[in-house]
């Protein structure tokens, strides 16, 4: 039996593919290596100050900026890195967060697994990037600002907006009341939440993740905090924050009674404007992609209040199946009558979008599903709309997942069979 994650990501692994883009000095797993010789004769594990000195060795900031982010890293306590995994953990956010790829457990050559266009998209955005100052960043834990920022002190509000220039904000919050309706369980705590990288220009929102989240003194907040800020904002290609490295992600999260008591949390989707705009750039300009994130979204939701995560299964091929259970519940809203009614052509936008961020990282807790098994789940769900004698009718959730769970070993058979 699997434990009930905490966040569940739509996006976990695309931007693992930041390690064949950062250039031109250098890449990530370069940046790796160098830091892994300069630490290869310690008997102990690198401390975070020594894994920042062999970054900065490497960076190219002036003299000013390397003392600063020194002053700023040396009043970071003793188990930093097991702050870091230990809140990403209580947030259920390890799987979302840059991991290097595991080899395939399962064999890769049985599945049609090659980059998909919103890889190649993302990886362009980051071209430019120095790998060094992106792992420094990661170390230091500013590359998760706003995540934290969004899932922790975000709030629903009528002042929110989705997408950068807040295109999508009518849209998404409209679907939002619409999967409250469709569902049959009571969704009126779930939050829908936009998450913007706009929160590197406010030192004070970067200073409150650092004492509110990992727990830092305010002067050591500040500190570390002025330092990502500068990090971040001397890369052109960060874009002041608004780089969608910093928010391609979309994650539904139930909350803990420790995070409630803590953060008053609710349960709460997070949809982050790079997800939206990678969308954009592989040329789904319809509204219909993000449409798709959000109600894959929400079916975690329904996931949630159903208690659809347990199972029989483990590791990586538990999490495929929920997160093919949550594409399949989505594209069933989107497709049914009573949902958003979507026609064939806005369909396969959603088809693509749940394509696109499918991975073949078969040996990882995270694995989502490859590409074509996230497409199938899809035209699974859509297949049971078309099928139904009543178009009017719509399954409550548990006889959907009936009927998902037989197709499953259909859906993730491989590609060759």
């Amino acid at each position: 039996m699997i434990k009930k994650p905490a966040a569940c990501s739509l996006v976990a692994g695309i931007a693992l593919t930041l390690t064949l883009a950062l250039s031109p000095s250098a890449t990530a797993a370069d940046a790796a290596d160098a830091v892994s010789t300069s630490v290869s004769s310690s008997t102990s594990a690198p401390s975070t100050l020594s894994t920042i000195d062999a970054l900065l060795s490497e960076s190219g900031y002036s003299a000013d900026l390397e003392a600063k982010i020194r002053a700023a890293a040396a009043r970071l306590p003793s188990d930093w890195e097991s702050r870091l995994a230990t809140q990403s953990k209580r947030f259920g956010l390890a799987d979302t967060t840059w991991y290097a790829q595991a080899q395939s457990a399962i064999n890769a050559g049985d599945y049609q697994c090659g980059r998909t266009p919103v890889q190649d998209w993302l990886s362009a955005q980051m071209n430019g990037v120095n790998g060094f100052r992106m792992l420094l960043l990661s170390v230091m834990g500013g590359d998760q600002i706003p995540t934290y920022d969004a899932l922790v002190f975000g709030r629903e509000s009528k002042a929110n907006y989705f997408g950068a220039d807040g295109s999508y904000t009518t849209e998404l919050n409209r679907e939002m009341t619409g999967l409250k309706r469709f569902w049959d369980f009571d969704g009126s705590d779930v939050q829908l939440i936009p998450m913007h990288g706009d929160a590197y220009r406010d030192l004070g929102r970067i200073t409150r993740v650092y004492v509110e989240v990992f727990g830092l003194d305010a002067q050591s907040a500040r500190a570390n905090a002025e330092v990502v800020q500068a990090i971040v904002l001397h890369e052109p290609a960060l874009r002041g924050g608004d780089s969608p490295y910093f928010t391609f992600n979309a994650f539904a999260f139930s909350p803990e009674p420790a995070d409630i008591e803590q953060y008053g949390l609710t349960k709460r989707i997070i949809v982050g404007d790079g997800v939206l705009e990678g969308m954009r750039g592989i040329g789904l300009q319809d509204k219909a992609a993000p449409l798709g994130v959000l109600a894959h979204e929400y079916g975690h939701q329904v996931q949630f209040a159903k208690n659809l995560f347990e199972s029989p299964l483990t590791g990586p091929e538990a999490t495929r199946r929920t997160e093919l259970m949550a594409d399949a519940f989505g594209t069933y809203y989107l497709v049914h009558a009573r949902g958003s009614a979507l026609n064939s052509q806005r369909t396969l936008d959603v088809e693509a979008s749940f394509y696109n961020v499918g991975d073949c990282n078969f040996g990882m807790d995270s694995h989502h599903g490859t590409p074509n098994q996230r497409l199938k789940s899809a035209q699974f769900a859509a297949s049971i709309v078309d099928g139904a004698q009543d178009q009017g009718h719509k399954l409550p959730a548990l006889e959907f997942d009936a009927a998902f769970e037989t197709a499953l070993p259909e859906i993730v058979a491989p590609d060759n069979e």
